[in-house]
């Protein structure tokens, strides 16, 4: 891997003000992004994997338990995975990870036995830890060492479009090469994660901490080819200080508390997503019109974000969050109609408006974040999210036990409705973190 000490000194001059420059500077940034987004998405193996799995003789409660297993350790490897994208760099972090699931991905169709599997999914959640968290912070940090932050919300919008479009085409297209062999479904698969890793490498410049630190400060972009380590009580050491201060306002409580309502929210949307198919099927539909209608919900997801902008302009995060914790509890009551066509109706509406949500309140997250501790504390905001999704996979599936597909997911409305009530502290009118002008 190649220092990026010339990139680091050329991107460190910001672009003229005007809105021109910045938005060429943004598409500049971008480019390689939309790139990493469609290979890192290229997951053919993801609409088939449960049927794999399957294959192999795992029974729904082994699968459920791997499938908790991986979000569980991506959860735990959340902050020290996070502590490695601030240290050693963002983009090593992305690199490391996706090598680490591409690793894992062979290894499932060239080892056998419950007991490896179960290693295989460990590694591939220190993977998935590697990569999450470290994506946003480092494209973050570019548009913001070349003043075009406020593009953010465009920028990542087009990102989630590209890879959740990607994945729908996947999906329907694993299936085809699935026919081939299952060896070729997971192998392809994996060769798109290492090319991923090989645009990063070649096209992204990298960030460290010590690159992020200097944005902590003002005009640290500026300064930031030239820096170095001063005295006891320089300038220098007066930013790291700034820079720790910073850390700990970002834990204000009004924060806090949006983590923890976002987090409920992606706990709802990723369970149901997967419970869904079965539901569907315990409702009468058939087997092909599932797959469609699966397929249809991540196209959905994958252009709902372009509309971020617009509705984070148009309603605030202070609209969009509780307005979409309506739509979900919303969804998951309808479900207990057992009405096919209605489920499938809620659903498709349930996929798409929180992927618009999730990328205003990503954005949040961003702005309130110090640069020198971004990676590390999107990683806790990960963590939590992750640990999250774990256990609501575990509750749905004994509600899907206990229940019923249909009335397992109604039972799981409570989900949503507890982000709701907790999300009053999130949407008062305050600071995000102490010192700053009120949002």
């Amino acid at each position: 891997m190649t220092t990026d000490s010339g990139e680091l000194a050329q991107d460190s001059t910001r672009e003229p003000g005007d809105a021109a420059s910045s938005l060429r500077v943004a598409k500049s940034v971008s480019r390689p992004f939309y790139l990493y987004a469609v290979l890192a998405n290229s997951l053919f193996q993801r609409g088939v994997f449960v049927l794999y799995l399957g294959h192999q003789g795992f029974s729904a409660a082994q699968i459920a338990l791997l499938q908790t297993l991986l979000y569980i350790v991506s959860a735990l490897a959340e902050v020290p995975t996070g502590f490695i994208a601030d240290r050693v760099g963002r983009r090593a972090s992305i690199v490391i990870g996706q090598a680490l699931i591409g690793a894992c991905l062979i290894g499932q169709v060239t080892l056998s036995g419950y007991g490896a599997f179960v290693v295989l999914f460990a590694l591939q959640g220190i993977g998935m830890a590697c990569v999450s968290g470290a994506e946003t912070a480092l494209l973050y940090d570019l548009l913001r060492r070349r003043g075009a932050e406020t593009h953010y919300v465009k920028v990542k919008s087009r990102y989630a479009t590209f890879g959740a479009t990607t994945m729908a085409l996947a999906i329907a297209l694993g299936g085809s090469l699935q026919q081939v062999s299952w060896e070729l479904v997971f192998l392809v698969s994996a060769c798109a994660l290492l090319l991923a890793a090989a645009v990063l490498l070649t096209r992204v410049p990298e960030i460290r901490g010590e690159d992020a630190a200097a944005l902590d400060e003002p005009g640290g972009a500026d300064d930031e080819a030239g820096a170095s380590p001063g005295p006891a009580g320089s300038p220098e050491q007066a930013g790291a200080s700034l820079g720790k201060a910073a850390v700990s306002r970002c834990l204000a409580p009004r924060l806090a508390s949006l983590v923890v309502v976002s987090a409920l929210m992606h706990a709802t949307m990723t369970p149901y997503f997967i419970f869904t198919q079965e539901t569907l099927s315990h409702q009468g539909t058939a087997t092909a019109l599932v797959s469609v209608v699966m397929a249809a919900g991540y196209l959905i997801g994958g252009f709902a974000p372009l509309l971020a902008g617009r509705a984070d302009r148009r309603l605030g995060v202070h609209l969009l969050v509780p307005l979409t914790l309506l739509v979900l509890v919303a969804a998951l009551g309808f479900t207990s109609l057992g009405l096919a066509w209605l489920t499938v109706g809620v659903f498709l509406l349930a996929v798409g408006v929180p992927d618009i949500t999730a990328v205003v309140v990503d954005n949040v997250f961003n702005e309130s974040v110090p640069s020198r501790y971004r990676a590390s504390l999107l990683s806790v905001i990960t963590f939590v999210e992750s640990l999250l999704i774990g256990c609501g996979y575990l509750v749905l599936g004994w509600l899907v036990d206990r229940a019923g597909p249909t009335h397992g997911l109604a039972w799981y409305a409570l989900v949503p409705a507890l982000a709701l009530a907790l999300s009053v502290p999130a949407l008062r009118k305050g600071t995000w973190v102490k010192g700053e002008k009120t949002g």
